[in-house]
C-alpha cells in the first residue's frame, strides 16, 4: 500500500479535529497541515472543530484518502477496518509495488460484504486460485495470510475462495485506479454495458443512480468482474439457487429489473447470466440503489 497511508505519532504536536465521522473516526489535519482520518475511541464525540492534543487517544490514522472513500467508515464494522489495517500493515513492506491509499477500506469493505454474504449461505465462485497463483504468488499468499488471520482474531471461517478476492484487490489497487474497463473481450464494450445498465435500474426502478461515489464504483468494479467472467465463459457455479428463490421473493423489484436487465445482455451482446449471476447481480443492484439512490 501507499507507504504514506498510516500514520507515526513522533513528531506531531497535535491534530486539528475538523470533521466528525462517527464517535470514533474523525477527518483531522496533522501538525504540517495534511489531511487525515484518524481512528481512536471518542475521538469524533467532542463538537468540531476542536484541537486533539493528547495523541496517545489516536490509535491509527490513514492519509491521502479519496473523500468519496470515507462514507464507508460509517458501514463498515470498525474492528473489521481495524483487522484490514493490521493485515496490511505487516505486508506492506513485502509488496514491490506501491498500492492506492484507499486499499484498507475498499479490503476491508470486501471482507464486511464476504462476511454478509457468508452468513446468507451464498459463495461466488472465484478464479482458480492455481491458475491465479502462477501469475501472482505474492497477492495469493497474502490472501491466505488474511484468511487464516481472519480465523485467529476474530474468529470468521470466510469462504477459500475469499483468497483470490483479497489478491485480485491487492492486483487491482497496484494498477488504480481500476475503474475503465478490463482487459480482454469487455474492453471496448464496457462502459457501454455499465451505462445501459444504470440507466435500465434507474428507469424500472425510479430511482436516480450517484455515479460520483464510491458506492457506485463499488458496483461498477463488481459488475465488471461479472461480465469478464462471462465473457471468457466462466460463469458463477455453486450450491445457492435455494438462496437465489428466497432472495427474489425478499427483492421483488430488484428481481425483477435484473430479468431485464439479464434479457438485453442476450439480445445486445450475446452475453446469458445463469441463475446464479442473477443472484449476484440482484444483490449488487440492491446495495448502489439502498445506499446511494435519490
Amino acid at each position: 500500500m501507499h507507504r504514506e497511508s498510516f500514520f507515526t505519532k513522533s513528531g506531531e504536536l497535535s491534530h486539528d479535529c475538523a470533521k466528525k465521522i462517527n464517535n470514533n473516526v474523525a477527518v483531522c489535519q496533522d501538525g504540517n497541515g495534511r489531511e487525515l482520518i484518524a481512528f481512536g475511541r471518542g475521538i469524533g464525540f467532542p463538537p468540531t472543530p476542536y484541537e486533539l492534543t493528547d495523541l496517545n487517544k489516536v490509535d491509527r490514522t490513514f492519509y491521502n484518502v479519496s473523500s468519496k472513500y470515507i462514507p464507508l467508515l460509517n458501514d463498515i464494522p470498525i474492528e473489521i477496518v481495524q483487522f484490514t489495517a493490521r493485515q496490511m500493515l505487516e505486508i506492506q513492506d513485502k509488496l514491490p509495488y506501491e498500492t492506492s491509499a484507499n486499499l484498507v477500506l475498499t479490503l476491508a469493505d470486501h471482507i464486511a460484504f464476504a462476511i454478509e454474504r457468508a452468513g446468507r449461505g451464498i459463495y461466488v465462485q472465484m478464479p482458480s486460485v492455481y491458475e491465479m497463483e502462477m501469475n501472482f504468488p505474492l497477492e495469493v499468499k497474502i490472501g491466505r495470510r488474511f484468511i487464516a488471520a481472519a480465523k485467529r482474531e476474530l474468529k470468521l471461517n470466510l469462504p477459500k475462495g475469499e483468497v483470490q478476492g483479497i489478491a485480485m484487490h491487492l492486483i487491482n489497487a497496484r494498477n488504480a485506479p481500476a475503474m475503465n474497463g478490463s482487459a480482454g473481450e469487455i474492453e471496448d464494450q464496457y462502459e457501454e454495458i455499465l451505462e445501459y445498465t444504470t440507466q435500465m435500474i434507474e428507469w424500472e426502478l425510479g430511482v436516480t443512480v450517484r455515479r460520483d461515489t464510491f458506492n457506485y464504483a463499488r458496483f461498477a468494479t463488481h459488475l465488471q468482474y461479472l461480465l469478464k467472467r462471462i465473457f471468457e465463459k466462466k460463469h458463477i457455479d455453486s450450491d445457492n439457487l435455494q438462496m437465489y428463490h428466497s432472495i427474489r421473493e425478499e427483492y421483488p423489484d430488484v428481481a425483477a429489473c435484473v430479468d431485464k436487465i439479464s434479457a438485453c445482455y442476450q439480445r445486445d451482446w450475446l452475453a446469458e447470466l445463469t441463475e446464479e449471476e442473477k443472484l449476484y447481480l440482484i444483490m449488487n443492484v440492491n446495495r448502489v440503489c439502498s445506499k446511494d439512490s435519490a
